[in-house]
């Protein structure tokens, strides 16, 4: 079997257990990708070369480990690793070597996956971004925080990587790489030993080149093999576009991309699609996430403002210090408007809707001289904590890809896995059904 670093996670875990591959030649053909391509993506901070090899010859040998058994795993280096070093993207951090590794990365091994190395982060996750380019036009952004994960999964040098999300850090880079990338239901997997910007909004989730992809690579990470298997879609969702009350930053290739959503969910509702705008409890949502969010990041850098401030980038400095300008008075408020729309938003999917589309980005990446991209489409969801995904509908004037993100319920994770995968078969580009 050649290219096999081209397989899909799912396509590669189904030959290494008929033992059809070994797991050393998945890994050695994800290496010679990373060495052809590494000098001009710039997806890595470290690669475990050597362990990951020796992991591969014993897999190789042993029965079956687990479900993902000799799969190679980017990890973004904000989880800890035991035995590569992590940074959190900042130089405070440089030749770092935790005790432990971080939950999902400790179930990621205990199931048969081999951690490649470690993927580049924006520093400490916020808005300063690393060397990392978009695989598709080096010019442009991958998207942040999780820039080397959805890269390296772009790039087909691993074919599943982690992220973290706080405001929109996995669903923007997967719609300016062109890959699937899953952020579930807040909580869903444990964020312990993940470096933390914002406790109320934290969320772990995964890229991959398919909906079966990120579903294992979940499943793996949060211990619920549920995850595993992606079921058909059987009843018609009741689904709505939301554009949301930013719709009017969308460029037009998101517009565009927003179009060809209605159409291929209104193939798998068999009915008209109309849009749908938030209770008034959202109305600010946006401004609210961002004010928790570097109230948050106040108290989460704290030592790191006081120890090391000269350490710290200017964009970061700002952000901690609007963050403690921020009166707790006001946070608390946020945290119950935070409250009282999530309530809403409950009983929204409980009475009028499985299933809402919204835009991912807002448009293709942008030019790396102007940073990683607004999150702008991401807040509010995360706020709400929702499960998301994105999915790759069209491309953009510089032929970048563009996405559109499918939001389900509070805990409907499997749902959306589902629905997500009625809706690429749906989609009128025969290549773009390769997502399923």
């Amino acid at each position: 079997m050649k290219d096999l670093e081209s397989l899909s996670a799912t396509q590669a875990i189904k030959a290494l257990s008929r033992r059809e591959i070994k797991a050393t030649d998945l890994l050695l053909s994800c290496l010679d990708r990373i060495g052809q391509r590494e000098s001009v993506v710039k997806a890595w901070t470290s690669l475990g070369k050597e362990s990951a090899l020796a992991k591969a010859k014993e897999l190789d040998k042993g029965a079956f480990k687990g479900i993902l058994h000799g799969l190679p795993i980017g990890v973004k280096d904000l989880y800890d690793t035991y035995d590569l070093p992590t940074s959190y993207g900042s130089p405070i951090y440089a030749n770092h070597y935790p005790a432990a590794d971080a939950v999902s990365i400790a179930l990621i091994r205990q199931a048969g996956g081999i951690i490649l190395g470690k993927t580049v982060t924006t520093e400490l996750a916020s808005f300063k971004s690393g060397p990392t380019t978009n695989p598709h036009l080096s010019n442009h952004t991958p998207g942040g925080s999780s820039s080397g994960s959805a890269a390296a999964v772009a790039d087909f040098m691993a074919p599943l990587a982690t992220g973290s999300q706080t405001a929109g850090s996995i669903i923007r880079p997967a719609s300016y790489c062109g890959v699937v990338g899953f952020k579930p239901s807040l909580g869903k997997i444990s964020t312990a030993g993940v470096k933390s910007l914002s406790t109320s909004l934290d969320t772990l989730g995964c890229f991959g080149r398919t909906i079966e992809d990120v579903g294992l690579g979940v499943a793996a990470m949060s211990g619920d093999h549920r995850f595993t298997k992606v079921e058909a879609l059987h009843n018609k969702p009741r689904v709505a576009i939301c554009k949301t009350s930013d719709w009017p930053l969308a460029q037009q290739e998101t517009v565009t991309a927003m179009a060809v959503a209605r159409h291929a969910a209104e193939l798998i509702s068999k009915t008209t699609v109309s849009d749908l705008k938030l209770p008034h409890s959202c109305d600010g949502i946006t401004q609210v996430q961002t004010r928790i969010m570097l109230s948050e990041m106040s108290r989460s850098f704290a030592f790191e403002r006081t120890h090391y401030p000269k350490k710290l980038s200017l964009i970061l400095s700002k952000q901690l210090s609007d963050g403690a300008a921020i009166s707790y008075e006001q946070y608390a408020k946020d945290l119950l408007f935070a409250d009282e729309a999530k309530a809403s938003i409950m009983e929204l999917f409980q009475d009028e809707v499985d299933l809402l589309i919204a835009p991912s980005a807002l448009g293709e990446a942008p030019n790396i001289k102007d940073g990683t991209g607004d999150p702008v489409f991401g807040r509010g969801w995360t706020l709400l904590g929702l499960p998301c995904i994105n999915i790759n509908v069209g491309s953009g004037p510089n032929g970048l890809p563009v996405g559109v993100q499918l939001i389900a319920g509070p805990g409907k994770d499997h749902f959306l896995l589902s629905a997500a995968r009625a809706f690429v078969l749906a989609l009128p580009d025969p290549t773009l059904r390769d997502q399923a």
